[in-house]
């Protein structure tokens, strides 16, 4: 009995139940409606240049390729964004330089496919900067690349440097495409590829899948920051990267400072000059003629500080007797002995030195002891 009255329960609720589904249609989720959002697609254009170079897209291949970085990098949202409000600061610039080079505008897109305009990239293979020049290109394209100093980081000298070598690219090749990529693989590989394949138009010759890549890439990027709003980006202008104001100062480094001692000598911070001059590496500014970085305003004072500093600089060193040396920044063993007609042998035997490391400021003895004792190596 007890069982039936449940049973009429249950059958009584399940058809309350049913009349309220149909009373109310809009409790229901239609089989065909999906629970997820959908996402419309960005059409890539009928017709691109770049360079002023028209890319063929009638040949559907390339069209593809163009397709393929479209759509990666246009939904990569928040990297899209971070490409504009970097442009913000670092495109006015490479404008002028490319104008006064008389070179394409579409150039700057290069920097932003490189690096993504971060200005102290490194990849694994070790290019370096918002150019990505290797070591070697760099040193031949006139940067310094020393062991206190990595000119690759400055993004005036650095982009000098990099439009210097595309124009050079194209002369040799005679298009911007096929520069562009011998800036990506090396002049040395694509002139390889022209003659095996007897090709001069970069769309039909077959290299590396990153080097061809890396021109849709390009053309991606220009696509997009051309027009952002066509493809979902809405940025107001006070939310960009402005250029940071600073004063660049001509310097003649003859000893070695610590940059903490100029920077308290101009009224700023170690942090603050290190930001400014991401191509000094270290804590101390390295010697010879270059430029330096200061916080606006801060400019006009930078002659007297130096020339302050460096001659307390120089007062300790003549302090030192003849028969020492203090090391400086940069110094290793084998220069402090070719510098002082002493070997390397020699110099380790004197300062009882294991391996090769020293620190700046250590007083290192030139010559023997005057008595008849003579330190050994444990």
């Amino acid at each position: 009995m007890r069982g039936l009255l449940l049973f009429s329960r249950l059958t009584t609720f399940l058809l309350a139940l049913n009349l309220l589904m149909l009373l109310l249609p809009s409790l229901t989720f239609p089989a065909e409606e999906s629970a997820y959002p959908v996402f419309e697609h960005f059409p890539t254009p009928k017709s691109i240049s770049l360079c002023d170079e028209p890319m063929p897209l009638e040949n559907h291949r390339v069209w593809e390729m163009l397709d393929r970085e479209l759509t990666i990098s246009v939904w990569d949202r928040a990297q899209v964004f971070l490409w504009l409000k970097r442009a913000a600061r670092y495109f006015p610039y490479i404008e002028k330089e490319l104008d006064k080079a008389g070179m394409p505008e579409d150039l700057k897109y290069l920097a932003v496919a490189e690096s993504a305009l971060l200005t102290r990239t490194r990849s694994r293979k070790g290019a370096t900067g918002p150019w990505q020049f290797m070591a070697h290109t760099a040193r031949r394209k006139g940067l310094r690349k020393e062991r206190m100093i990595d000119e690759r980081l400055d993004f005036e000298r650095s982009t000098g440097a990099a439009l210097n070598y595309l124009k050079h690219l194209k002369e040799i090749f005679g298009t911007w495409t096929l520069a562009l990529a011998a800036y990506n693989c090396g002049d040395a590989r694509l002139k390889k590829e022209i003659e095996e394949q007897k090709v001069t138009d970069y769309y039909r010759l077959n290299l590396a899948l990153e080097t061809e890549r890396f021109i849709f890439r390009i053309a991606a990027i220009k696509i997009i920051m051309e027009n952002p709003e066509r493809y979902g980006y809405s940025m107001k202008p006070e939310w960009a990267y402005r250029p940071i104001k600073c004063d660049t100062v001509p310097v003649r480094i003859r000893i070695s400072l610590h940059i903490t001692d100029v920077a308290l000598a101009l009224g700023t911070d170690f942090k603050v000059l290190k930001e400014l001059n991401p191509q000094i590496l270290g804590y101390y500014l390295p010697t010879g003629r270059y430029k330096i970085k200061v916080p606006s305003g801060l400019g006009s004072g930078m002659a007297s500080v130096l020339k302050r500093l460096t001659l307390s600089a120089s007062r300790r060193m003549k302090k030192v007797s003849d028969g020492y040396y203090v090391v400086q920044p940069g110094d290793t063993l084998s220069h402090i002995a070719m510098r002082k007609g002493i070997s390397v042998a020699s110099l380790k035997r004197l300062n009882r030195i294991r391996g090769s490391l020293i620190r700046v400021g250590q007083k290192l003895r030139l010559r023997p002891w005057s008595g008849s004792y003579m330190p050994t190596l444990p």
